[in-house]
């Protein structure tokens, strides 16, 4: 996937841009001075907490909405008043918008069907996006509301298609499927847009749901990109402790620099050695994802070490979760299942980390 994204961003010229777009609602910027090129065949995803801007901010590029200052470049030329119906980009809604008393081939054929196409050919390029969309051909004259949630997912994403749009936009289109089927249709989008090289514009207010599907991502917060990187920059290094904690579990320690060059935990004042020399760092917080940390032995196992009381365990599927109480604060440490730590609740415990485990962030 990385690859994939660097040969995107040599190989090609941005197709959509903005230059600091804000969209103002009285006082209060819903959208603050946003500057990003999204790339040809690229699937972006924005992603932020409910309030964050981001339904705004697709509002703007799929025409909905006109921002109130910057500029929207589609290829080069500024759209901010070209109306949606008149850019060629659609969207998928989280309703679907479906025609509840047409059949799927019907509902899949309406854009064709505006256009002033011939019904055999409509047809012919309904059932190819069926094919696509793994949609059976026997279901051409079905009902759309006879079919399964996940089928009308796929129905909506075949019409949407069938504009033949330079960009798809998606609004949460998965939000309200049952997590199984979620995880399923997740890994179809990606297939789809493989297959498709159309540029996906795709928002959420789910991290996991991105960083499965994404080639980027941009995370919001207060109605500013916050950090955009690949989902490997994005979990691996989180710019600020909101970027890691939104990405997924953490461990979260406030510390200060010591003038050793090592860093002091603050509620404690133990000292621990960080990743690299963090020249620069003056106070903030280290953060450690539970991976990370692991089940000592003796303190010199690894470069830091703390030493705790084994509070509780959490099985979660494939891993399972330990949390380690140290003095006030609790840490949680993840092992696949297939290496779970032999330890019972409330045996003393040594747990630690490699220096270059730990990610520093100053807010």
């Amino acid at each position: 996937m990385l690859q994939k994204h660097a040969n995107l961003m040599t190989d090609s010229q941005p197709i959509l841009s903005l230059k600091s777009v804000r969209k103002m609602f009285g006082p209060h910027a819903a959208v603050d001075t946003i500057n990003i090129d999204i790339t040809e065949g690229e699937f972006f995803t924005i992603v932020g907490p409910s309030g964050s801007g981001k339904t705004t901010l697709i509002r703007m590029l799929a025409g909905m909405d006109q921002p109130t200052s910057g500029d929207i470049l589609l290829r080069g030329t500024r759209i901010n008043d070209l109306p949606a119906n008149k850019r060629p980009t659609c969207m998928v809604f989280q309703s679907l918008a479906l025609f509840p008393h047409r059949t799927v081939g019907q509902n899949i054929e309406f854009p064709l069907k505006i256009r002033g196409e011939d019904p055999a050919k409509r047809k012919v390029r309904a059932l190819q996006l069926m094919t696509l969309l793994r949609l059976p051909e026997s279901y051409y004259g079905k009902n759309v509301m006879k079919c399964s949630g996940g089928e009308r997912q796929r129905v909506a994403l075949a019409r949407a298609l069938a504009y033949d749009p330079q960009i798809l936009f998606f609004d949460e289109p998965l939000s309200a499927i049952d997590y199984k089927l979620r995880k399923t249709l997740e890994k179809e989008l990606k297939d789809i847009h493989r297959e498709t090289n159309k540029t996906f514009i795709y928002i959420t207010h789910s991290l996991e749901e991105a960083m499965v599907m994404s080639d980027r991502i941009g995370v919001m917060r207060d109605g500013k990109l916050v950090q955009v990187g690949t989902p490997h920059e994005i979990y691996t290094a989180p710019r600020s402790r909101f970027v890691s904690e939104f990405v997924g579990d953490v461990n979260v320690i406030p510390v200060t620099r010591a003038g050793n060059g090592r860093l002091r935990m603050n509620d404690s004042g133990r000292e621990l050695v960080p990743p690299g020399k963090a020249p620069e760092f003056a106070s903030g917080h280290l953060v450690v994802r539970p991976e990370y940390l692991r089940f000592l032995k003796q303190t010199s196992d690894a470069d830091n070490a703390l030493e705790g009381r084994l509070y509780n365990e959490y099985a979660l599927g494939s891993r399972i979760q330990y949390q380690v109480r140290v003095g006030e604060n609790v840490f949680v440490v993840e092992k696949l299942r297939q290496q779970p730590f032999s330890g019972k609740l409330d045996d003393k415990v040594i747990i630690g980390w490699d220096a270059n485990d730990g990610i520093l962030v100053s807010e």
